[in-house]
């Protein structure tokens, strides 16, 4: 049984089947945040106010190196995940929301690559 009515299902009205996807992707990634925060910290807060050559040996390390480019990669995921929630609920005018869309796609992106390319420059030297 059905509970759509005819014109929606000749129009093919109805779940997007994509919300779940997108729940899941959220949770996956602040599941996985928890454990790389931690790890990103220790380096972090040791070379914090040694200056850049402090920083530098901190992030000589493949590992500490490793773990900042997946923090840095997995943070703005889930940040670009949930602007993308933020925009869709609350901006209804469809032009304005697919223009938000790219720009929230483009500068977390942007902004991601650049921290993940600061930390590669950082780890491989200068």
């Amino acid at each position: 049984m059905s509970i759509k009515t005819p014109m929606n299902r000749v129009l093919g009205l109805g779940s997007a089947k994509s919300g779940t996807e997108h729940w899941w992707a959220q949770r996956i990634s602040s599941v996985a945040l928890v454990p790389l925060t931690i790890l990103f910290l220790f380096p972090f807060l040791s070379a914090l106010g040694g200056g850049y050559e402090a920083v530098r040996a901190a992030y000589a390390s493949p590992f500490n190196a490793l773990v900042a480019i997946l923090f840095i990669a997995v943070n703005f995921l889930h940040l670009q995940q949930g602007l993308q929630v933020v925009i869709e609920d609350y901006v209804h005018e469809k032009r304005s929301r697919t223009v938000m869309m790219f720009c929230n796609t483009l500068l977390c992106g942007l902004l991601g690559a650049a921290g993940v390319f600061a930390i590669a420059k950082l780890s491989f030297g200068a």
